[in-house]
């Protein structure tokens, strides 16, 4: 018999989860081994669980699905990951970029178009949804943008836009601290640095810059 690819599944939405768990198991090589409705669940998972390939969400609550993603690569590397989202703004694409995604498929695809994708990627691929590949060029270096985004943000280090994205989810500056395992004194450090970056001088218009941004949304 083969061996069928072990699948973890990473949406807030039960009966998107549910959905995909479903037609999944359809397919003769794959399995959904796991599913979790956040992303600090979904690490936890992979400490109990032998997994292939993670199909994670973007837009969750709690921790952000960029910095697990960061954190799996770097202690699971063989692990592949793809991005399922509405959501495929150029910041979005770029942290997808950052941490070695290994595809980004936009929820209005298919589900015969997301399985072709995790195929693609399970052997060694890379997938993006039309609407994401028509906005990056693979060059020596790797897929990027093919436009540097153009808003202030993109002055931002990494962490820094972690810390701005957290900002505009409502988080204070303590939970931020927790539950990246930091110092407050570090995020106050993080948030001076954002504020003379972006030349925004009260945490208020700095949410309301986030907000536009889309950054509440990641």
């Amino acid at each position: 018999m083969n061996k069928r690819s072990r699948i973890l599944l990473v949406d807030d939405h039960a009966l998107l989860r549910e959905s995909l768990c479903d037609r999944l198991g359809r397919e003769p090589d794959l399995e959904v081994v796991g599913a979790a409705g956040d992303a600090a669940a979904a690490l936890a998972q992979l400490n109990e669980t032998l997994v292939d390939l993670i199909l994670m969400d973007i837009d969750m609550p709690g921790m952000l699905c960029f910095e697990a993603a960061r954190r799996i690569t770097e202690t699971k590397p063989a692990i592949r990951i793809i991005f399922l989202s509405a959501f495929f703004h150029d910041a979005y694409i770029d942290q997808a970029l950052a941490v070695r995604a290994h595809g980004y498929v936009t929820k209005s695809e298919s589900p015969e178009v997301v399985i072709a994708a995790i195929r693609e990627v399970l052997s060694g691929g890379a997938y993006f949804s039309e609407a994401v590949r028509s906005r990056i060029v693979v060059g020596g270096g790797g897929p990027r943008l093919a436009q540097p985004a153009r808003s202030r943000s993109a002055t931002l280090s990494r962490r820094e836009m972690e810390i701005l994205r957290y900002v505009a989810q409502g988080w204070n500056k303590k939970l931020i601290a927790t539950r990246n395992h930091i110092s407050a004194k570090t995020v106050d450090n993080h948030m001076s640095s954002i504020m003379a970056k972006l030349d925004i001088h009260t945490t208020v218009d700095l949410v309301r810059f986030a907000i536009r941004e889309g950054l509440a949304d990641a």
